[in-house]
């Protein structure tokens, strides 16, 4: 098996929205487990995100659960000490555009000192982005 590193976003029940709204941004398959898919049908939280993952034809994934009515002791807390990180072409214009309808650009996409176009943001179920275009010739 080979070793991947991906981010798993915890939400605060709206894993599901979160999920499909970055499937329209980004294409690919999303796969969504509830925990009443997991065995706990009779659940308060039964329809609430146990697992989810989407993985899209660029090689991105993405993983999410709901926090509430899964972990007690470990309060939903979203903050901005880790940002998704997007890097590549052109291309990534049309996802920042997109990632960024309904939430708050902090940092305009526009060419910077080392040469790339970066921006930065939070989406609309607060989740950090930062977004590298290679604008450099190989």
């Amino acid at each position: 098996m080979v070793s991947r590193l991906n981010p798993y976003i915890r939400y605060n029940g709206n894993a599901r929205q979160a999920m499909e709204f970055y499937r329209e941004v980004l294409g690919g398959k999303l796969e969504i487990g509830t925990i009443a898919d997991f065995g706990a049908p009779g659940s308060p939280n039964a329809d609430k995100v146990m697992h989810a993952q989407l993985d899209t034809p660029h090689g991105y994934t993405l993983m999410a659960c709901d926090v509430d009515g899964q972990v007690e002791d470990v309060p939903h807390s979203p903050g901005n000490n880790v940002a998704v990180y997007l890097g590549g072409d052109g291309e990534l214009r049309g996802h920042f555009e997109k990632l960024s309808v309904g939430g708050t650009v902090t940092m305009p996409l526009e060419k910077q000192v080392w040469g790339d176009e970066a921006g930065a943001l939070v989406d609309k179920f607060g989740i950090t982005w930062m977004v590298n275009i290679s604008l450099r010739q190989t």
